[in-house]
């Protein structure tokens, strides 16, 4: 399912994994961007590349003005005006599965 994945020091740290486009029709890439704290604060960005867009969401666990601290930025903007209050897993591999759960089913959308 993935074709890469690296820590990334420039900016925010976080580690950046590419997906396989074999998973992917037509000229489109996608990739995760994961940043985890010690506080187990998260932020997990999912996001798809086309030629003209993007379609994006973001799945949160951190303090904030406009949620509760776990909430979602759904697709395809993810924008903060469209944030829901959400309630994650405690466990970090619980989240994880969520998240990878949720792209394997937005895949299938792409290819349905």
């Amino acid at each position: 399912m993935f074709h890469s994945a690296e820590i990334v020091t420039t900016g925010k740290l976080h580690l950046r994994v590419d997906l396989s486009d074999e998973y992917y029709p037509n000229e489109m890439s996608a990739r995760l961007e994961i940043r985890w704290y010690r506080n187990d604060d998260f932020n997990v960005h999912y996001q798809e590349e086309r030629p003209d867009s993007a379609w994006k969401c973001r799945w949160d666990r951190h303090p904030n003005a406009h949620n509760s601290r776990d909430h979602f930025h759904p697709p395809p903007a993810a924008s903060r005006s469209d944030a829901k209050n959400e309630q994650w897993p405690t466990d970090h591999c619980d989240v994880s599965r969520l998240v990878l759960n949720r792209i394997e089913e937005r895949i299938e959308t792409l290819w349905g």
